[in-house]
């Protein structure tokens, strides 16, 4: 289990405890964390779980897949080098205390 903190462009700051291999888009979506959308249901089709994972954790995430790459084009927010997909982060213990930033928009 991993705590992930959620920080949406408001400055709401959500912390949420995941259990090992749950995306971080299933996380804040079962946890009213506002920002994440998540319309394909995880399935990297739509971009809408956008997020800005804090530098200091981007070593500790799998690289972003080509499909992943390719729906990072079309991200209504804007696109930056830490910029992921939270339906392709999974959760564990190496992510304790993670910190994702939610854009202003997901559409």
């Amino acid at each position: 289990m991993a705590n992930i903190t959620f920080i949406e462009a408001s400055g709401q700051s959500t912390t949420v405890d995941l259990p090992d291999g749950w995306s971080l888009m299933q996380g804040a979506t079962a946890n009213g964390v506002d920002g994440i959308l998540g319309e394909c249901g995880g399935s990297c089709a739509c971009a809408t779980c956008h997020c800005y994972v804090a530098d200091d954790f981007l070593a500790k995430v799998l690289p972003a897949s080509d499909t992943e790459l390719a729906m990072l084009d079309n991200v209504a927010s804007e696109r930056r080098p830490n910029s992921r997909l939270a339906c392709q982060i999974k959760a564990s213990a190496d992510l304790e205390g993670m910190v994702v930033h939610l854009p202003e928009t997901q559409e």
